[in-house]
């Protein structure tokens, strides 16, 4: 067996697709499976709809994501270069070996007169083939056209008589009637290819042996196993795999369908998470980065390990029971024959279970250095790696527990990192445990007299201090626990209420329940 060469070729049209990810993905397990090679080609013969600076996101994506490429932009190689546009001269001279092997041809006749064959065949309910007026020209004929300067492009002349067969790894046997099939165009009027030409001179050239890519890419094939014929060129294995569904599985993931999924369930609460996050951490353009990109995902804080224990999961399965795979496992186990037909949806409160599960493995000291940044972004601390800071955030997160999930989560919490007298309250939460409840106020000044004299203020001790003082006064714990959650915190939820007053400290506690109870009174 040769060895296996896979291939990604992205358009750098501004983003990279979470499911253009998972393609993506497919295609390096296979290669790295087979201890073959992964080949990144940019894919910008469409000028038009390229953005230059749009190139920084998709190896971004990759190199956050781990998934190294062989040969491609940075690497380099032999079979380069690696953006179509500087292969022109490959597709003028295999389109020039066609049209002198009559295998193509230039094809003179008007949009008009096309337009007009079109509804002859839409009139008569047949399949619409091109006249081929253009082969009946005679040379003087073509050169005064040439003369004139008119239009002209050059099709590929399909072989009417043909039945075209593919044996596709993840759809099987497949057939398509080249007899049914119009003449397509290969090379534009400017001198540019299309890209079925493209992407077949480029696989053949750089001895792709496998095409791993999206079913939307299967109405293609055809035309394009005619040109890999026409040139004498041995055909990849083909595996079409499912599209990347939005939740429910019925429609492709969009990213022009971004105002319809604000109103998923699911969705909302990624979106709503991005609204709160990235303006605090400085991203100023928030509304551009969404849950279709994968970089919405780094920038928020999800995992590498994460990502791709979910993308493998969209159409592909190790077992019918496996869910958390780590990346070496799934290059281990990963093959084509599993790779199922359905569209795979994508579903967030499952990619967040995957981090929730990846997040769990990390040392507390790695979850220190990923949550940091973003404490550092927000303006809340100066440099997470000071001791005396970084132990703060050890604190928090260990009194986070499983609320930890996502890197960004550690900004819910930012009552531990706020200078006492910038405290922001809650103001339904003040309101109901501290101004509307009549003994809340004399409670508190009770309770931080005794807090204020407490020689231990670990969270066992305040423990201990806050179950002898509702003894001592004849009250249920309610009582005063819950304004003294919103006194220190300024919030009715958090993390333990012990754990939380020994992070803070006796003298910021005093100070916070005394702010508190100043805002109560003057108001």
């Amino acid at each position: 067996m040769s060895t296996v060469r896979t291939r990604f070729a992205p358009s750098p049209t501004g983003y990279m697709h979470i499911g253009g990810m998972r393609t993506a993905l497919f295609n390096w397990l296979w290669a790295r499976h087979n201890g073959g090679q992964f080949i990144l080609r940019i894919d910008d013969t469409d000028q038009e709809r390229n953005i230059s600076a749009a190139l920084g996101p998709i190896l971004q994506a990759f190199k956050w994501l781990g998934l190294d490429w062989d040969e491609g932009p940075e690497v380099g190689g032999e079979h380069g270069p690696y953006f179509q546009s500087e292969r022109n001269d490959l597709y003028r001279s295999a389109v020039d070996q066609l049209l002198a092997e009559g295998k193509a041809y230039r094809c003179y006749e008007t949009p008009e007169q096309i337009q007009a064959d079109r509804e002859a065949a839409e009139k008569e309910k047949r399949n619409f083939l091109n006249l081929r007026r253009s082969l009946e020209l005679t040379e003087s004929e073509k050169e005064q056209y040439e003369a004139e300067g008119r239009p002209s492009v050059v099709r590929l002349l399909v072989p009417r008589d043909q039945k075209i067969q593919i044996d596709d790894a993840v759809r099987g046997h497949v057939e398509f009637d080249a007899g049914l099939m119009p003449d397509p165009v290969i090379l534009r009027g400017n001198g540019t290819p299309l890209y079925n030409l493209a992407t077949v001179i480029d696989d053949a050239q750089m001895q792709i042996t496998h095409v791993i890519r999206a079913e939307e890419h299967l109405s293609n094939t055809p035309v394009q196993v005619l040109i890999y014929q026409a040139l004498g060129y041995e055909l990849p294995q083909f595996a079409h795999i499912p599209f990347v569904a939005a939740p429910g599985g019925k429609e492709k993931l969009s990213k022009r369908k971004l105002d319809k999924y604000r109103k998923s369930p699911q969705f909302k609460k990624m979106f709503d998470k991005a609204e709160a996050v990235f303006p605090r951490i400085g991203l100023e353009n928030a509304d551009g980065l969404d849950p279709v990109m994968v970089e919405y995902y780094e920038k928020i804080g999800y995992l590498p390990e994460a990502i791709l224990n979910a993308l493998a999961r969209l159409g592909w399965s190790l077992d019918d029971k496996t869910e958390i795979m780590s990346l070496d496992t799934i290059v281990e186990n990963f093959t084509l024959d599993r790779i199922v037909k359905a569209a795979a949806g994508l579903d967030p409160d499952k990619l967040l279970s995957f981090q929730a599960h990846w997040m769990n493995q990390l040392s507390l000291d790695e979850k220190v250095a990923h949550c940091g940044p973003y404490l550092e972004k927000a303006g809340l601390v100066k440099n997470a790696a000071d001791p005396e800071t970084s132990q703060r955030i050890s604190q928090v997160i260990v009194g986070m527990e499983d609320r930890l999930k996502i890197a960004s989560d550690i900004l819910d919490f930012d009552e531990f990192f706020v200078a006492d007298d910038e405290l922001e309250y809650d103001p339904k939460a003040f309101k109901k445990r501290i101004r509307k409840a009549t003994d809340a106020v004399p409670l508190l000044e009770k309770v931080k007299n005794e807090l204020a004299q407490t020689s231990d203020f670990s969270a066992a001790g305040l423990d201990k201090l806050l179950h002898d003082f509702v003894e001592a006064e004849g009250i249920g714990m309610g009582q005063i626990i819950h304004a003294l959650r919103v006194a220190v915190s300024g919030k009715g939820t958090g993390i333990g209420m012990f754990d939380c007053l020994a992070i803070l400290g006796k003298e910021s506690c005093v100070r916070r329940i005394d702010r508190a109870i100043a805002l109560s009174q003057s108001e």
